[in-house]
Formats: C-alpha cells, sequence, structure tokens
C-alpha cells in the first residue's frame, strides 16, 4: 500500500482534486447502476465498494455523498428527470439512468459544483460507459433539469455568452 495517492498537479486553491471527483463519479456510477439492478441497499452496496474497489485514487468522501444522495433522494430525483423524460424513468437505459441520476443530484443538492462541470463530467461518464448517442439524450435531460434547478446560474452562463 502505498504512503500517498496519486494527485494532479491542476488542485485548485479549495484543495478539490478534479481529477479525483472525476474518478469518485465513475465509482459512483458503478455504485448506482449495480444497486439499480441488484436492489440491494446503498450501505451494502458502499460497503461492497469500499472493500472491492481501489479508492485511495477518488475522493472517498465525494463518492459516498453522491451514493448516499442518490439513494436518499431517489423519488424528488427521478420526479425533476421525468418532467424531462420521454419515457418513464425505469425506461430509460440503466447505465443512462445511473448517470442521470447521479448527475441529477449534483444539479440539486450540490450547488457548490457548476452546473456545466456537472452536465460535462456527465456527457464524458455516459461516452464512456453508456450507448453509442446516450450522451446526447444525457446532455439534452440534463440541460433542461439544470435551466430548472439552477435557473439563476444557468442564465447568468447565458448572458455571459
Amino acid at each position: 500500500m502505498s504512503t500517498g495517492s496519486p494527485r494532479s498537479d491542476k488542485s485548485r486553491s479549495d484543495g478539490i482534486d478534479p481529477a479525483a471527483r472525476s474518478r469518485a463519479r465513475r465509482r459512483a456510477l458503478q455504485a448506482i447502476y449495480a444497486w439499480q439492478l441488484s436492489a440491494t441497499p446503498i450501505d451494502a452496496v458502499l460497503a461492497q465498494f469500499r472493500s472491492e474497489q481501489d479508492m485511495e485514487v477518488a475522493d472517498l468522501a465525494y463518492f459516498e455523498d453522491l451514493v448516499n444522495g442518490v439513494g436518499q433522494h431517489q423519488k424528488g430525483i427521478d420526479a425533476a428527470l421525468s418532467a424531462h423524460l420521454d419515457r418513464d424513468v425505469d425506461q430509460v437505459d440503466p447505465i443512462e439512468r445511473a448517470v442521470l441520476r447521479l448527475a441529477a443530484y449534483e444539479l440539486m443538492h450540490r450547488i457548490d459544483v457548476p452546473y456545466r462541470v456537472v452536465i460535462n463530467e456527465a456527457i464524458e461518464i455516459t461516452k464512456r460507459f453508456g450507448a453509442d448517442h446516450g450522451h446526447t439524450y444525457v446532455n439534452g435531460v440534463l440541460d433542461r433539469v439544470a435551466a430548472e434547478s439552477r435557473a439563476a446560474e444557468v442564465a447568468a452562463a447565458r448572458s455571459r455568452g
């Protein structure tokens, strides 16, 4: 076991390591996906990921917040998503559903993360793990969720160009 974890040279002055956050999101996606398919309680999924995954290279606290947050707020997240989906939440591809839930949680409950970061990360994760054009669908849904849940932030960004 190493004494330090690999860190990006792009750590910000606030101590947030964007690369570690990205890895935390990817692992959270995997945990949420597993939770959706197995109906295993969130606590058990988290325990399994803690023991099986190399969390040393991710932001563990952020990973746990994302997974717990999606589990605790699933009904509200699904309601927010449903308003912008062309089908029932349960009919969305499981990877895309997990990405949408993860990103919607961040948009609705992690206002410390800029909405553009949330959407860009969701698109990249979907490109990596989802269907060929799934990222386009995810982008469209999340743009509408962001406009609804972060109206002032989105309006300010659009007025700047």
